[in-house]
């Protein structure tokens, strides 16, 4: 199994648009040691021909034009990419939908709920359904991108996306379709995309068990860390995401499960993982954590 990681930064990337934070500042001047990073999403191929977009970030035509192996290979009108599978109805896992919209045909996987999200709304209609194929998966049922290549969907705590949130108060964690991670497996070989978590549950613990290789939610350091820089007034759990320190944190965690290899993924422009010279970096790396930037790829 092929993997590139096409963007690693949570919504908004890295720099951010209008943050004039440090780390922002020192990714736009191109220091070395904060290299910017588009927002999250990985392509999955089985033989490097065919390729399934793991969620289309806002910045896919980016990401597209930046990997040559999801670059047209024959004809006027050609393109690797077989499909997309999202885990989630946020902007920055759909809003690059619209960027495949010249009539190309592909499959674009997501739970009932999110295909509800996507037929709400007209703008999505750009993607012919003549050509674009719509498929509705259930939880943990297999379903085969390709021969060979096969995914499943299973639930993971989270909340519904910001744009759908009604009302003053914080809304409910919920474990259903709304928010869900994603298996990938060929052969023996097992990878899990899990982009997005509120908590770690004992049944996430057995589905992330011996995995070839994991990437999952870095959105933030600390809980606290945007209030604290004063960038914001919601808090990790607020957000509907776990953060990486902390004795319910994620590399805490982690140091009882075991997997091949550990890739931190959807990081905020405010986690100081990113900076490579940061002490929140070698922490991790310490734990065992791959820090995902764009471009970055596997093969297991």
């Amino acid at each position: 199994m092929k993997i590139i990681v096409l963007g690693a930064a949570a919504g908004g990337g890295f720099p951010q648009w209008n943050s004039n934070a440090q780390g922002c500042r020192r990714a736009r001047s191109g220091d070395p040691a904060a290299p910017a990073r588009t927002q999250a999403s990985v392509a999955v191929s089985r033989d490097g021909v065919r390729w399934f977009l793991l969620n289309a970030s806002p910045d896919l035509r980016q990401q597209i034009n930046e990997t040559p192996a999801l670059h047209p290979r024959h004809g006027l009108r050609h393109s690797p990419i077989a499909g997309v599978v999202l885990t989630g109805g946020d902007v920055d896992v759909i809003a690059g939908l619209l960027a495949l919209r010249e009539r190309q045909a592909l499959t674009v996987h997501a739970t009932q709920r999110i295909h509800a999200v996507l037929d709400a709304n007209p703008i999505f209609e750009v993607l012919a359904r003549d050509v674009v194929t719509r498929s509705v998966e259930s939880l943990d049922a297999p379903f085969a991108l390709e021969e060979g290549l096969n995914a499943r969907f299973f639930a993971v705590p989270g909340k519904v996306p910001l744009y759908l949130e009604s009302g003053s108060e914080p809304p409910p964690m919920l474990v259903d379709d709304t928010t869900v991670g994603l298996e990938i497996t060929e052969g023996e070989c097992r990878m899990l995309f899990i982009p997005g978590c509120a908590a770690m549950t004992p049944e996430l613990r057995n589905r992330l068990e011996g995995a070839d290789i994991a990437f999952f939610d870095g959105t933030l350091w600390r809980d606290d860390e945007m209030v604290a820089a004063g960038i914001g007034q919601k808090t990790g759990k607020r957000m509907g995401h776990m953060s990486l320190s902390g004795l319910d944190g994620t590399v805490e965690a982690f140091r009882s499960i075991k997997v091949e290899r550990k890739v931190i993924i959807h990081m905020n422009n405010s986690n100081p993982v990113l900076l490579a010279d940061s002490p929140e970096r070698a922490e991790a790396e310490a734990a065992g954590w791959t820090v995902a930037h764009d471009g970055m790829a596997f093969t297991i």
